[in-house]
């Protein structure tokens, strides 16, 4: 197979839709370790950090992985969604180069040094196909892929981000004897129809990493209701040493923009602390996270995707002065009045466009929920390249945000980032 094979088998997983739970991940990796005699790949991540929670979670993610390679550790680490390629969730780097979520790409037959390369990326895919893995859906396939390729790099450390809830998400496989720490960076309203609609039953979906005589980090990123209610499910599920960070606490010095990013460092320090490993603290000023307040020229690039990282972003703005004009598309199943609500009074214009995926909410629809909550400024564009360049017309910093879709657009129009042959998520996939 080649690459681009492999993207075409995933966006065929799609027929199987989003099934939550372990067991297909569990016969599947037992499968594979037992046709390689090397034994499931779960078990063979070195020590797993474990990392869930509604927003943050890659931020922590990326923080911890250089806080460990700083140390001396070789560190992977797994995270999603990628926002040009696939190949960004899957990153090993040796000691001293983690940090940067893929940040550069190693050499034709190696991972070292940033995002794993389409050889290896092929490679354990097909091993995945051999075992019956392609019954599986997009999630679970591309994080078996992960862990096979994570397994034979004889990582340290691997930092696991979870994809969707926690308690049944495709990550949550791995064995407790294997995990060190869990970190929650905190819980907020998104994914209702998936994982409830109420703080409690998010929360209980979230803390559903938790595994007993296993510490946890409860970090301050999501809503202050939502940190008791995670101890609560962190200490029902019998977790040991629950660390619950104290938001009144001085905040840590980092490279990535806005306090809440300096509340996913504490939590970063707090999972290092107690994993007993050392590190340098210093290695959070070249921390870097594509797509989360994202400086390049005259944009700024931010996912935004729920009404806490709306707020989030538009803190960091008014902390900064900064009234840019917003280039925004967001998805049509989420909660789209309270994110345009908390930008709008930090933004100077708006202009509503889509991504390229069935999701995006229609630009003119976009525009009178703008419109509804006091936007003056608004208007449309039928594309990321006409947004931009109306926006640039009208102000001289020009906001991406709403979508990490539209953020992945942007890098890739913009910055010249990675980018696939064509678009494959476990939500959807277009074929150009």
């Amino acid at each position: 197979m080649t690459y681009r094979d492999v993207l075409a088998r995933l966006v065929v997983a799609r027929r199987f839709g989003m099934k939550l739970g372990l067991d297909r991940m569990r016969a599947l990796l037992d499968r594979i370790g037992a046709q390689d005699g090397q034994g499931a790949a779960d078990r063979r991540l070195g020590t797993v950090v474990h990392v869930g929670g509604t927003n943050g979670k890659g931020s922590t993610v990326a923080m911890i992985a250089a806080l460990a390679a700083s140390g001396g550790a070789r560190v992977a680490t797994y995270t999603s969604p990628h926002l040009s390629t696939l190949r960004e969730r899957i990153v090993v780097a040796s000691p001293g180069l983690a940090g940067a979520r893929g940040s550069a790409e190693g050499g034709a037959e190696s991972i070292d040094g940033g995002m794993v390369t389409e050889d290896a990326f092929v490679a354990a895919a097909e091993r995945v196909e051999a075992a019956g893995g392609g019954e599986l859906t997009f999630f679970e396939q591309v994080t078996a892929i992960a862990m096979l390729i994570i397994a034979d790099a004889n990582v340290d450390v691997t930092v696991l981000e979870v994809g969707l809830g926690g308690r049944l998400d495709a990550t949550n496989v791995v064995p407790a004897e294997v995990v060190g720490c869990v970190c929650l960076t905190g819980v907020a309203m998104d994914h209702e129809g998936i994982l409830g609609d109420t703080l409690d039953a998010i929360a209980f979906e979230k803390a559903g990493i938790c595994k007993p005589a296993t510490p946890v980090v409860i970090g301050a990123s999501g809503e202050p209701a939502g940190v008791t209610l995670l101890a609560l499910h962190a200490a029902a599920a019998g977790a040991s040493d629950i660390v619950v960070l104290d938001p009144d606490t001085a905040l840590p010095d980092v490279a990535l923009a806005g306090e809440h990013q300096q509340r996913n460092a504490q939590i970063a320090l707090a999972a290092m602390k107690l994993l007993g490993r050392p590190f340098d603290v210093a290695a959070l000023q070249s921390v870097r996270h594509p797509g989360r307040f994202e400086e390049a020229g005259d944009l700024i690039l931010d996912g935004a995707h729920n009404p806490h990282g709306a707020r989030a972003l538009a803190a960091t703005l008014r902390a900064r002065n900064l009234r840019p004009v917003l280039v925004l598309a967001v998805s049509a199943d989420k909660d789209v009045a309270a994110i345009v609500g908390a930008l709008v009074p930090e933004v100077s214009a708006v202009i509503a466009t889509r991504y390229r995926q069935e999701r995006a909410m229609d630009p003119e629809a976009l525009a009178r929920v703008l419109r509804e909550v006091g936007a003056a400024h608004v208007e449309t564009a039928a594309d990321l390249d006409a947004a931009v360049a109306r926006a640039r017309q009208l102000g001289q910093r020009v906001l991406v945000a709403g979508s990490l879709f539209l953020v992945g657009e942007a890098r890739t129009r913009f910055l010249g980032a990675a980018t696939d042959p064509f678009i494959a998520t476990e939500l959807v996939a277009t074929v150009t």
